[in-house]
């Protein structure tokens, strides 16, 4: 009887300190991105496609993403600030330096940690300010600005299914 007690104590024992697997499913959603569409200006029903565009943060020398024939594009904020700051090279690279603009936009947001899981632990949601949530400036004033109008769509950035801003160039 001793032994059958003993037996049934061992296996309770090695089934108590069983855990489930914690991996984090990679279809959770985790902190997103800034979602950016592209616009045409003298028709603003139709997406424009840029042509080489760097995003480099400030600070950075490398570019954090270099697109090209997309009209939409996606920019990390950070999560340690409350402001981010990127330079938008349009033509970026390019034999003619003539030909390469350089808007700077800052972005204004409050940052909120949720909770996701144990094993995918925070992500970070944003919201945009309200009253300011942007400010675009220009490296060079001879060249102007080729971002000619900036719309935020949705000042609550949760997920990357949405778009957050809208780009007419």
């Amino acid at each position: 009887m001793k032994k059958i007690v003993l037996l049934i104590i061992v296996i309770a024992v090695a089934f108590s300190s069983c855990e489930k697997d914690d991996i984090c499913d990679e279809n959770t959603g985790t902190t997103p991105r800034l979602i950016i569409v592209f616009y045409d200006f003298t028709n603003p029903t139709l997406t424009k496609n840029v042509t080489n565009l760097a995003i480099i943060k400030n600070g950075d020398t490398t570019p954090y993403a270099v697109y090209n024939g997309v009209s939409k594009v996606q920019v990390p904020l950070d999560i340690a600030a409350d402001l981010s700051q990127y330079q938008f090279i349009l033509n970026y690279a390019n034999a003619n330096p003539a030909l390469i603009n350089i808007d700077n936009l800052e972005f204004d947001y409050t940052r909120n940690n949720v909770y996701v899981s144990r094993a995918c632990g925070y992500k970070t949601v944003f919201k945009l300010n309200d009253i300011n949530p942007f400010t675009q400036t220009d490296n060079t004033v001879p060249d102007g600005l080729w971002m000619r109008n900036i719309t935020v769509i949705q000042s609550d950035i949760l997920t990357e299914n949405e778009t957050h801003l809208n780009i007419s160039l």
